[in-house]
C-alpha cells in the first residue's frame, strides 16, 4: 500500500476520533444540561410549595391570635354585666330619682373602672340613648363621635344574634379599635383599645422577618401595620391585585408571595413578602447548578453527586428553619394544633394493627382562674412551663402539641421495657404526670393551686384513625372532669354509650 493510500485513511481515523470526542462531549453537555435544567425545575417547584404552605401555616397562626385577642376583650368587656345596675338601669328613664340615680351611675361607674385597667382599655363605659356616658369614655372618642355617639355606635353592631361588633377606622380615625355590645334599647357597651396594642399578637419568625403582616377591614383599609404610615391607608395596589376578593388563601407570582385569612369581624389577615426574597437562594442555587455542570462536563458521574448535594442540602436548610419557626407553638416550644393533628394522623395511618401507641388528652385545672385572678402573664407561664413538663416526662419519640387554649396531647410512640405491659406504662406515664402537676402553684408567692385532668385512648383497641382516638380521649376526660379533676381516666366503650343516651 503505498503512503498516499495510507494518508488518507489516518487522516479519516483522526477525524472519526474528534468526531466521536466531540459527539461525546456534545451528548454529556447536552445530558448534563437537561438534567441539571430539570433538577432546577424540580427544586423550583418543591421548594415554592414548600415557602407557601409554611407562609399559610403562619397566617393561619396569626389569624388565630387576633380571633384569641378579640376574644379575650369581649370576654372582659361582658364582665361588666356582672353588675346587675349596669344592664338594668336605664339613663333615659323620666321616671328616675334624682339622688338613686347619683347613686346607681356611681355604683356601674366604680365597677367600670375597676374592669378597665385589666387591658389597657382606652374607653370602658356605657353610652345611653340621650348620649349620657358613664365609666371611662375618652376625650378622643367623645370628640371623634360628639353628639352622635350612641347613634353612631350603634350602627357598628353587626351580628343580630349576640348584638355585638367590631369596627376600626370610623371617620378616618384608625387610632382606636372599638368593641360595642347592647345592653338595652337605650344603652350601650363600648370598649376600645389603641390599635397599637396589636403588636403583641403580630410577632414575625426571625426566618420570616421581612415578611409584611398587616390587619386590613372588609374595605381593605389597614387596621394595624408595622409600618404606622400605613395604617388607615388603602392596601398597596399589587398586593391589592393578588388578594381580590379571596379570604382564605396563598397566591404567589413573581413579585409576591401573599396569605390572606379572615379574622375577627370580617376583617382580614394579610402577609406578604417579596418573592425575591424567598427564592433568593434558589436563584443562587440555579446559577451554581449551571457552572459547576458547565465545568464538570468530563466528569459526569462526580457532578451529579456534585449537584446533588448542592441540590438537596441548601433547600433542606431552608425547609427546615421555616418548618421548626411555623410548626412549634410559640410559647410552648412544642407543635401547635394543625401540625399535630397532621403528624399524629400520619403516624397512625402507616402503625401495623400489632403496633401500640396511646393518644392522651391533658386539661389544665383551674387555668381560667389563673388568667382571671393572676392575669395572662402568669397564664402564659403555666403554658410555657405545661411544655416543659411534657418534654421532660415524655420521649423524643413522642409527638406533643398544643391544641387548645389549655389542652395539650401527647401521641405515645415509645414502648415499655420488656415484660412491661403496655397498660401499665400508660398508666404509669399518666400518674407521673398528674403527680407533677399536683405539686404546681402559680402567682407571686406561689400560692395559686393548679392540676390536670387527663383523657386516655388506645390504638388500635379504641380507633385505627387520630380523630378517632381524639374522642375517644376527649370521652375519657371528661370522666376525669366529672370526678373531682386531677385524675386520669383511659376510655372504656361505656363512657360512647352513656354520651349516646
Amino acid at each position: 500500500m503505498s503512503k498516499r493510500s495510507i494518508r488518507p485513511s489516518l487522516k479519516n481515523i483522526r477525524r472519526l476520533e474528534l468526531s466521536m470526542i466531540i459527539g461525546y462531549a456534545v451528548i454529556v453537555v447536552t445530558a448534563i444540561a437537561i438534567v441539571s435544567n430539570l433538577a432546577v425545575r424540580k427544586t423550583d417547584e418543591v421548594l415554592k410549595s414548600k415557602v407557601i404552605s409554611l407562609s399559610s401555616s403562619l397566617n393561619v397562626q396569626m389569624q388565630l391570635n387576633v380571633d384569641s385577642y378579640l376574644a379575650r376583650l369581649e370576654t372582659i368587656g361582658t364582665l361588666a354585666f356582672g353588675a346587675e345596675e349596669a344592664y338594668t338601669y336605664d339613663a333615659t328613664d323620666p321616671n328616675n330619682d334624682e339622688y338613686e340615680a347619683i347613686g346607681t351611675e356611681k355604683a356601674i361607674s366604680d365597677k367600670l373602672f375597676s374592669l378597665c385597667i385589666m387591658d389597657n382599655f382606652v374607653d370602658y363605659g356605657i353610652v345611653y340613648r340621650n348620649d349620657r356616658t358613664i365609666g371611662k369614655i375618652s376625650n378622643g372618642t367623645a370628640s371623634l363621635f360628639g353628639d352622635r355617639i350612641f347613634t353612631e355606635l350603634s350602627s357598628m353592631i353587626t351580628h343580630e344574634r349576640t348584638h355585638d361588633g367590631w369596627a376600626a377606622g370610623y371617620n378616618g380615625d384608625f387610632k382606636r379599635i372599638y368593641y360595642v355590645k347592647k345592653i338595652h334599647e337605650n344603652a350601650l357597651l363600648v370598649a376600645s383599645v389603641y390599635a397599637s396594642e396589636l403588636q403583641s399578637v403580630f410577632d414575625n419568625p426571625e426566618a420570616l422577618r421581612d415578611m409584611d403582616i398587616r390587619l386590613v377591614n372588609k374595605d381593605h383599609s389597614i387596621i394595624f401595620s408595622e409600618d404606622r404610615t400605613e395604617v388607615g391607608q388603602p392596601l398597596p395596589a399589587d398586593i391589592m391585585e393578588l388578594v381580590g376578593s379571596q379570604t382564605d388563601a396563598t397566591v404567589m407570582n413573581s413579585e409576591h408571595l401573599v396569605s390572606v385569612n379572615s379574622c375577627g369581624d370580617d376583617w382580614l389577615v394579610i402577609s406578604s413578602i417579596p418573592t425575591k426574597i424567598v427564592l433568593a437562594e434558589k436563584n443562587e442555587m440555579r446559577y451554581y447548578i449551571y457552572m459547576v455542570a458547565l465545568a464538570a462536563a468530563v466528569l459526569a458521574a462526580l457532578v451529579g453527586a456534585y449537584l446533588s448535594v448542592m441540590l438537596t442540602d441548601p433547600v433542606k436548610e431552608v425547609v427546615a428553619n421555616l418548618d421548626t419557626k411555623a410548626h412549634s407553638d410559640q410559647l410552648t416550644g412544642i407543635l401547635n394544633k394543625q401540625s399535630f393533628e397532621d403528624y399524629a394522623q400520619q403516624r397512625i395511618e402507616t402503625s401495623l394493627s400489632i403496633e401500640k401507641h396511646a393518644v392522651i388528652i391533658l386539661d389544665i385545672d383551674n387555668f381560667k382562674g389563673v388568667n382571671d385572678t393572676l392575669g395572662h402573664a402568669y397564664g402564659d407561664k403555666v403554658l410555657a412551663k405545661t411544655g416543659s413538663t411534657l418534654r421532660a416526662i415524655f420521649s423524643t419519640d413522642d409527638l406533643l402539641g398544643r391544641i387548645g387554649g389549655d389542652e395539650f396531647c401527647v401521641l405515645l410512640n415509645t414502648s415499655p421495657e420488656e415484660g412491661v405491659p403496655y397498660i401499665d406504662y400508660v398508666k404509669e406515664k399518666c400518674e407521673e404526670l398528674c403527680s407533677v402537676f399536683r405539686t404546681n402553684y402559680t402567682g407571686d408567692n406561689g400560692d395559686y393551686k393548679i392540676s390536670a385532668s387527663v383523657g386516655v385512648s388506645l390504638f388500635p383497641e379504641h380507633g385505627s384513625s387520630y380523630s378517632e382516638l381524639y374522642k375517644c380521649a376527649d370521652l375519657a376526660l371528661y370522666r376525669s372532669k366529672g370526678a373531682g379533676k386531677d385524675t386520669f381516666t383511659i376510655f372504656d366503650p361505656s363512657m360512647d354509650e352513656e354520651v349516646s343516651q
